[in-house]
């Protein structure tokens, strides 16, 4: 287990940048949707 983790964290810090703006973009989605409702 301790090996697959290292190797997620190795993967999520070369993607950090792309990943956090995927995150902004679905929190942006969801304050559109409530606002509609």
């Amino acid at each position: 287990m301790a090996t697959k983790k290292n190797k997620v964290k190795k993967k999520a810090t070369k993607k950090k940048a792309p990943a956090k703006k995927k995150v902004a973009k679905k929190k942006v989605a969801k304050k559109k949707v409530a606002k509609k409702k």
